[in-house]
């Protein structure tokens, strides 16, 4: 009995002993709290690789979106390695080691160097842990236009540190994905048709030296009653109507930059004194109508209304629809450019004018007008008949009606040349 209380009493003063417990909890928590401690560091390691992932992810696809736009657009398979490498040297750089500063101690430096050959013999292959997936869908974009649209998959895998394992997983996959679009430059159509004032005081002469002529005859309102008699005078100045054939020749210019194939453009004119002429019709390009405009000649009295209900006529034709369909596939902007360097003879000029110009802009057909040195009703009919305010041009010097008709070219090519990158 008495050896039995002994054991008894040894075993219960052994459950009662706190003296080892400090010990025993430590061997039991310290994996737990070394795993914790593994994955912060891990977590704030996952985050940042992520940051410079999902950064590459996208530069990579606008590099591979970019180049089959440039110049040399290379095909399908070249425009996906651009995106592999790119993102391949993207991630190198962000992950590379700090270059020593400059001075700093040739022992120091190569000590770097060396730690830096041992990290990169040591870091594991890059097709190990990063596998990209890089699909580029092309569609057709205008007549001769490509639209592209590059997109990433890519998945880098991280190894987690000794610490972290302890929780019994070694690496984590991360993923991001890219989305770029370009496209190759396409053309939106236009019709344009020019209603052109070339009455008699469309001879008259400007403020401008016209620089090519040492004297010529230089008729203003006040002289008119002797054309074609008055004597040549010096300085010779330009006229009107020369300085308005220049003023087109930069439009058309402006159109034909945008369209040097004459695929996207049609252009026509016609021209109005005391009635109107013989209307050019719309062609492809701007060759017919710049020769109609440089054959014009300033005679006669003023009446704008045929000359434009026919320029309205003209664009809103169904043939005009037909014929950009035919060879482009688009239904064409239209336009009418209407200048004026007076006012119409009669009122009811004005009036027949106005009434086609409602009609014009009520069936979308952009208006712009240029008000050339003129007395305030013509103003007032161009002003009425312009889209808006900023297709009203007022032009007092021959410099100036070279710019308004330039800007309009300007406006009118933006138009046609679209390019998105």
């Amino acid at each position: 009995m008495g050896r039995q209380s002994m054991v008894r009493r040894s075993f219960g003063m052994m459950l009662t002993d706190r003296g080892g417990n400090f010990g025993m909890m430590t061997a039991l928590v310290a994996p737990l709290l070394l795993a914790a401690g593994g994955v912060s560091i891990d977590m704030a390691n996952m985050l940042m690789t992520k940051n410079q992932l999902q950064d590459a992810t996208d530069a990579a696809a606008l590099a591979a979106a970019s180049a089959l736009v440039s110049n040399e657009q290379p095909n399908i398979d070249a425009a996906k390695a651009i995106a592999r490498k790119f993102l391949k040297a993207q991630m190198a750089t962000s992950n590379s080691a700090d270059t020593p500063a400059e001075g700093s101690q040739p022992g120091t430096a190569t000590a770097q160097s060396t730690d830096s050959a041992a990290a990169a013999a040591e870091a594991p292959n890059w097709d190990d842990i990063n596998t990209s997936e890089v699909n580029i869908t092309e569609t057709p974009n205008g007549v001769k236009g490509k639209s592209f649209k590059v997109s990433i998959l890519n998945k880098h895998r991280i190894e987690f540190n000794a610490m972290t394992r302890l929780l019994g997983t070694d690496s984590i996959e991360l993923e991001t994905r890219a989305t770029a679009e370009s496209a190759t430059e396409s053309k939106n159509a236009l019709s344009m048709y020019l209603v052109l004032d070339r009455s008699g005081s469309m001879a008259w002469k400007t403020n401008t030296i016209d620089t090519t002529k040492s004297k010529c005859p230089n008729y203003t309102e006040a002289n008119w009653n002797k054309y074609p008699n008055l004597s040549a005078t010096s300085p010779c100045y330009i006229t009107k109507v020369n300085a308005l054939k220049t003023a087109a020749s930069d439009l058309f210019a402006q159109l034909m930059l945008a369209d040097p194939g004459s695929i996207y453009v049609r252009t026509g004119a016609v021209s109005y004194n005391a009635s109107q002429d013989p209307a050019g019709s719309l062609a492809w390009g701007t060759t017919g109508a710049a020769a109609y405009v440089n054959a014009l000649v300033a005679t006669g009295g003023t009446a704008s209304g045929n000359a434009f209900k026919t320029a309205y006529q003209k664009v809103i034709a169904s043939t005009e629809d037909t014929a950009h369909a035919n060879k482009n596939g688009q239904v064409p902007t239209k336009y009418i450019v209407f200048m004026t360097d007076g006012e119409n003879n009669y009122a009811n000029d004005d009036t027949v004018t106005k009434s086609w110009c409602d009609t014009a802009k009520a069936n979308k057909v952009q208006i712009y007008s240029v008000a050339f040195m003129a007395p305030d009703r013509g103003k007032k009919l161009l002003e009425y008949c312009a889209s808006s305010t900023s297709h009203y041009f007022e032009a007092e010097e021959a410099a100036d009606l070279v710019a308004a008709f330039k800007a309009i070219g300007e406006r009118a090519s933006a138009m046609v040349s679209r390019l998105t990158q």
